[in-house]
């Protein structure tokens, strides 16, 4: 199994968005790219085959999830996360980070990383930066995220330096841990709402020299401009010729203006979760199919999208939501997949037609936020 490649096919000349390959131990993908989240080894109601025909490149699992269940001792005994859920292509894991340090009052940091408490049954456990890095070894991850922490917002400037800091030191223990030889890493910026934390954070890991970079502590509740501003702030400190990863991002708004500011990756969980919320994202907009106007309508849900949920009707998939018939969930999550799916390979066609401006009036139109 070899390291990733990444190279740019394209760049657009209206903007920073760029038309990219990445390469991995198991297989190729284009970006940008989003990937589904499949937070404990499975993407929520949908099943590999499901996955496959949608076309699905690539996957995000949950280190914290899979840490507490099933446990790096299974993980190992099934050889990796590929073996053990049967999926074969590339995977990408999170560190643990967030979902740590979003339970606040179950955790206390210290230098060497953080005791918290199991939110299923309260056991104690132990997670720094060896540690996140060994589980994710251990995992078998084709991209793997570097352990940091991330300030809330909105949060003082003081509490977002010492954070920042000790990601960086935390980023130093993660580069020198020797991972599989398939196995990239990626570092993972902060500096919170401030430009000038910003600046230094993104170059002080980029000395580093990550196989990837990942702009941090975004998408925690502040405006959307102000998440724009920072990436433009970030971008042009990046290497050109490595992916940049924004987590946890977003609305199609929040994605196509990541990408024209020079993003090549995304995930969220938006789709999944809005999905079994009975809200699926279409390209007429969102669709609340739990409503009563829908009752009687008997045309497809997304008319402009072709997938496998498109042979039924609103009136269908309605009465299944409304009778909890876990068949309406994995239809609508279906159809919010494939138009994320559709979504980007839009994107990329049009970074290569040089009509980025044109999918972006449209795609305002469609989600105005």
């Amino acid at each position: 199994m070899t390291a990733m490649k990444f190279s740019v096919l394209k760049s657009d000349a209206q903007s920073k968005a760029r038309l990219g390959k990445i390469e991995t131990a198991h297989g190729t993908f284009e970006t940008p790219i989003f990937m589904p989240v499949g937070t404990r080894g499975a993407v929520k109601t949908l099943t590999n085959q499901q996955l496959f025909d949608l076309d699905v490149q690539i996957i995000l699992g949950n280190t914290y999830h899979l840490m507490l269940r099933p446990g790096e001792e299974i993980m190992e005994k099934a050889g990796g996360l590929h073996s053990f859920m049967n999926w074969p292509r590339p995977i990408l894991t999170d560190s643990g980070g967030f979902q740590v340090f979003s339970l606040s009052n179950l955790n206390k940091v210290t230098e060497e990383g953080v005791q918290f408490q199991s939110h299923i049954d309260g056991t104690r456990y132990f997670l720094g930066p060896k540690e996140s890095m060994q589980i994710q070894k251990t995992i078998g991850a084709d991209i793997v995220m570097a352990f940091d922490e991330c300030s809330p917002y909105p949060c003082e400037r003081s509490r977002v330096e010492a954070a920042m800091d000790r990601t960086h030191r935390w980023a130093k223990s993660c580069r020198n841990f020797e991972l599989k030889p398939y196995q990239n890493l990626f570092g993972i910026t902060q500096g919170g709402m401030f430009e000038d934390l910003r600046v230094q954070s993104t170059k002080e890991l980029v000395d580093l020299d990550f196989d990837g970079y990942a702009i941090g502590g975004l998408s925690v509740g502040e405006p959307p401009e102000m998440m724009q501003e920072m990436i433009e702030i970030s971008e042009p400190h990046l290497p050109k010729d490595k992916p940049r990863y924004l987590m946890g991002v977003g609305t199609p708004r929040n994605i196509i203006e990541a990408v024209m500011r020079g993003v090549d990756m995304f995930d969220c969980v938006l789709p999944t979760r809005n999905a079994r919320n009975g809200t699926a994202f279409t390209w007429s907009g969102k669709i609340h199919i739990k409503a009563g106007r829908y009752a009687e309508d008997f045309t497809p849900l997304d008319p402009d999208l072709d997938c496998y949920t498109s042979q039924f009707s609103k009136a269908y998939l309605r009465h299944l939501l409304n009778v909890n018939e876990i068949t309406g969930l994995t239809l609508v999550t279906i159809q919010s997949i494939a138009f994320y799916l559709d979504f980007m390979r839009k994107l990329r066609q049009a970074i290569q037609n040089e009509t980025l401006p044109k999918l972006y009036e449209q795609v305002c139109k469609i989600y105005p936020n």
